[in-house]
């Protein structure tokens, strides 16, 4: 039985990779129709929550016990996927998803923090390896600090440190219904999302005139966020963090073929150094739930 969890968790996992190494195409494709990121991540996430609501409407009695944990959770949670998109978006997606594969190193910080996982040998490596590939990927003469360059990237940095945090929070409240947690993801896109269109509300004016495929693509995207959430939070449930973040890398090959391919970029032979030390990074974190 435990053997066909873990096959499921890492089944679930993949998926979720794979969805968004993928996702970041139709968002690009809703705003070359007018729909802005924080209005297609409002709509794609409300849907599943009110579908969820009405799904688990049995199940929402029991979040005032876990309430403090779920509104971590959203929050975190929500800026991860706010920010993924609005960086996806804006910036270069290798670069991007780069950036925010830099989750090992603030995994091991929140492991410390929530789990009180004190770093081994292997911690130490996944840090420095982190720092020295975001460095090596960053660092260019004529721009001086090796630091992200624009808005899209420090979404990207953001959206990592976010899913760090939401990746060891849902392993320690694992003991919480996947339904809760996933209501409490897409409430907390919700909310973010709607909080930026305040201070933009003339994005929200172009519903009144979207077509129908537009409106189609919004909803289809927003059933695949429903069930993609779901399956990566019962992953998540059932997988170490650090774990699941070498899992989570299969993201970046899809991403990697599907930019080529779909959008013509590529990266540096000095942004595929580094690119491929923060790979390491990841990899190796996989080694942090040994004992050290």
């Amino acid at each position: 039985m435990a053997s066909k969890q873990k096959i499921l968790a890492v089944s679930a996992l993949l998926s979720g990779a794979t969805t968004w190494g993928l996702a970041w195409y139709p968002y690009r494709l809703l705003e070359l129709g007018g729909v802005s990121g924080a209005l297609s991540s409002f709509f794609t996430y409300f849907v599943p929550l009110l579908a969820g609501v009405l799904l688990f409407r049995r199940q929402l009695g029991g979040w005032r016990d876990d309430r403090w944990m779920l509104l971590a959770i959203g929050l975190t949670a929500g800026w991860t996927n706010l920010a993924y998109v609005l960086a996806v978006l804006h910036g270069e997606v290798m670069r991007v998803l780069l950036l925010f594969y830099l989750s090992p190193l603030w995994t091991v910080v929140f492991a410390r923090l929530l789990l009180t996982e004190r770093p081994n040998y292997h911690g130490y490596l996944v840090m420095g390896m982190s720092f020295a590939g975001a460095l090596v990927m960053l660092w260019q003469p004529s721009m001086g600090a090796p630091i992200p360059q624009n808005a899209a990237e420090w979404f990207g940095l953001s959206a990592g440190v976010t899913f760090a945090a939401t990746n060891v929070l849902s392993r320690r409240g694992q003991e919480i219904p996947v339904d809760l947690k996933s209501l409490s993801v897409w409430a907390g896109v919700s909310l973010l999302s709607l909080l930026a269109l305040a201070f933009r509300p003339a994005e929200a004016a172009v519903l009144l005139d979207l077509p129908t495929v537009t409106w189609g693509l919004l909803l289809a995207l927003g059933v695949v966020m429903f069930l993609v959430t779901v399956t990566v939070q019962y992953g998540l449930t059932h997988t170490p963090a650090n774990q699941a973040i070498v899992i989570f890398l299969f993201e970046l090959v899809v991403a990697a073929v599907s930019s080529y391919f779909l959008a013509n970029e590529t990266l540096s032979l000095r942004e595929w150094a580094g690119g491929a030390l923060i790979v390491a990074a990841s990899l190796f974190s996989g080694k942090l739930e040994q004992k050290g």
